[in-house]
This record gives structure tokens, C-alpha cells and sequence, in this order.
């Protein structure tokens, strides 16, 4: 016998479900869809993108998404750590900033869908038309939010991966690296930024693929 808190939560997940359903009808439903619907397709997209970037080695293998060391893609750190980079060191600190950020992705769930449920998405006419709409009404008016939020995820991510060690070796004699934003504060920031440009990334090509298959929304419901 099922629970009233989970009989209801069935039933939210059936609205948003039937809602995304309509979008196979026609390629303007959406300007009719419900909130729940809107919130199933970027909730469902948030997921499926956190996923893909949580597995080992996701955000690196990707150079669509991969996460560089700060200064003109990491061009610019490369040429203050001289010698390290040629031993190799700057690409293994590299792979630690990606592997951080896999980490990061998975433990994110909760605080995307918190800023999903926290915004209007009736008040999103670009959801109507873009392929990717919904996930940039998010990124434009939670972006802020989410930094704050998935920032610490980050920072304690990089600490356990070893990149802030890794980083204070290599700067060790090296006074310009600070200006380059190469320091503990500048490493968070830019790979968080990084990260959430590619989770946003793999969040549009997951909006635009429920849009065409809406069914996939319904797999695991009953």
C-alpha cells in the first residue's frame, strides 16, 4: 500500500509526464503545456545532463565541455608555470580540475531542481520556440543562483582531487601566477563557471532530445 506522499509525488510526475506527451502532438504544444510539464522537460534534462558529466572522466574526454586552467583557456598559465609544463604537471593539474568537476555534477541534482522549482516558467515565452529554451531561461535567470550554490561543491571537490595541492607546488616561486587568477579563490571560480557552461551544455542537447521524444520521460514511471 502506497503512501500519501508517494501517491502524490506518482501523481505530479503523471502531470508533468502527460503534459511532455503533448509535445509529440505538435511542435507548438508547449506554448500550452502546463508548469509541471515545463518543469518534467528541464528537470528530466538537468538529470540527464548531471548524469553523463558525474561519470568518470566525462568533462575531459568532452573538448566541447572541458574544463581548462584559468587565462585564455589555459594558454596563459601554461606559459607562467614554464618548466612544470613541460614535465606534464599542468596537464595532470588540468585532469584533476575536470575530475573536480564530475564530482561537482554529481552531487548537483538537488540544486538544480531547486532553482527549477523556484522559477516561474509560465512567464517563459522563449520556451515556446527554442529547442534548447527552456534550459537558457534557467541559465539566464537562476545562473546566479546556481553558482553560489555549486560553488563549495566545486571548491571541495578540487581539495579532494588534489588540485589545490597540485597548484600551490607549481607556484611556488612563481610571483605573477596570482595575477593570472591562478590561486585557490581564482581556481574555484573559473571551474565553476566552467563547469556550469558545460553542464548547460549537455543540458540543451538533453532538452532538445526529450522535445523530440518526449516518451523518455515516461520510462521508470509505472
Amino acid at each position: 500500500m502506497e503512501s500519501n506522499d508517494v501517491m502524490i509525488a506518482r501523481r505530479r510526475l503523471l502531470a508533468g509526464a502527460v503534459g511532455m506527451a503533448a509535445l509529440a502532438q505538435a511542435p507548438w504544444a508547449l506554448a500550452k503545456l502546463p508548469s509541471s510539464g515545463v518543469k518534467g522537460l528541464i528537470g528530466g534534462a538537468s538529470d540527464g545532463a548531471l548524469d553523463k558529466l558525474a561519470q568518470p572522466g566525462a568533462f575531459y574526454r568532452d573538448t566541447a565541455v572541458r574544463i581548462l586552467l584559468p587565462g585564455a583557456g589555459g594558454k596563459l598559465a601554461s606559459k607562467l608555470f614554464g618548466v612544470g609544463d613541460k614535465l606534464g604537471l599542468t596537464t595532470n593539474l588540468t585532469k584533476s580540475l575536470n575530475d573536480a568537476g564530475g564530482k561537482a555534477a554529481g552531487e548537483a541534482k538537488p540544486i538544480f531542481r531547486s532553482a527549477i522549482d523556484n522559477l516561474r516558467w509560465s512567464d517563459a515565452p522563449a520556451l515556446v520556440s527554442k529547442q534548447d529554451g527552456a534550459t537558457r531561461y534557467l541559465q539566464t535567470s537562476a545562473g546566479d543562483t546556481l553558482f553560489g550554490k555549486v560553488s563549495p561543491l566545486v571548491g571541495s571537490a578540487l581539495e579532494n582531487v588534489g588540485a589545490y595541492r597540485q597548484l600551490d607546488q607549481l607556484a611556488k616561486g612563481n610571483s605573477l601566477m596570482a595575477s593570472a587568477g591562478l590561486t585557490r579563490d581564482g581556481l574555484t571560480r573559473s571551474v565553476t563557471e566552467q563547469a556550469l557552461k558545460g553542464i548547460f551544455h549537455y543540458m540543451a542537447n538533453e532538452e532538445a532530445a526529450l522535445r523530440r521524444n518526449p516518451g523518455r520521460l515516461l520510462k521508470g514511471i509505472f
